[in-house]
Order: structure tokens, then sequence, then C-alpha cells
């Protein structure tokens, strides 16, 4: 769907654009959130939304959207091994929520262009 996407490639261009952003971060402490953690609620947050908003989805097309988080947050979690564990600084916060949004706008294109021309 959206991995094998020019789009997708350029998100992930952009986040290791901005990888400078996650060096020098500090370890977790016991009370902090993680870089993984907010990565999982800012994807889930999104594709709940992109659920959401196309109530026309099938089951099927759903689970496909599902299958693809997976798979980018296996990508992340690669790209960003070295520090997927650390506390999160509110710059990378920042970016990790815009990272998220432009995840979601792709899925709302793919969405757009092929899911609605099968139905």
């Amino acid at each position: 769907m959206i991995t094998d996407t020019d789009g997708y490639i350029h998100i992930i261009e952009y986040l290791t654009g901005h990888l400078s952003l996650f060096e020098g971060a500090c370890s977790k402490s016991p009370d902090s959130v993680t870089v993984i953690e907010v990565i999982e609620e800012q994807l889930s947050e999104q594709i709940i939304s992109v659920c959401s908003q196309n109530e026309n989805l099938t089951f099927n097309q759903r689970n496909d959207i599902i299958r693809e988080v997976d798979a980018i947050l296996y990508d992340l979690e690669e790209i960003l091994s070295g520090v997927i564990n650390n506390a999160v600084t509110m710059e990378q916060l920042d970016f990790l929520v815009e990272f998220a949004g432009l995840i979601k706008n792709l899925f709302d294109s793919e969405i757009h262009t092929h899911f609605d021309n099968q139905s």
C-alpha cells in the first residue's frame, strides 16, 4: 500500500535528514515517556483517525492498513534503534507528531486514489 510508494521513501528520507534531533538524547528515567511510546501513540491516533474518516473501508482494507502500520513501525524501530528506548525530548515529540501526520496524509491519499476507485 504506502510502504512501496515514492511518498513513503520521501518521508523516510525526511526522517533520516532529521536524525540529529535524536542524537545525544538521554536515557529513560522511570517516569519518562520513550521515543517508541510516542511513535506508537501517534501512529495509533492517526490510523484511528484514518479509519474513522473512512467508514466505507472494508474489513480487509482495514487489515491492510494495520499491516502497513506494522511495517512502518518496524522501519522506524530499525532507523531509530539506538534511541528508541530513550526519553523523548520536546523537540523530538514535535517532530514525531509531525511525522505521524505525514504518514496519515499518505494513507489518506492512498485510500482516496486506490480504495475509492475499487468501490
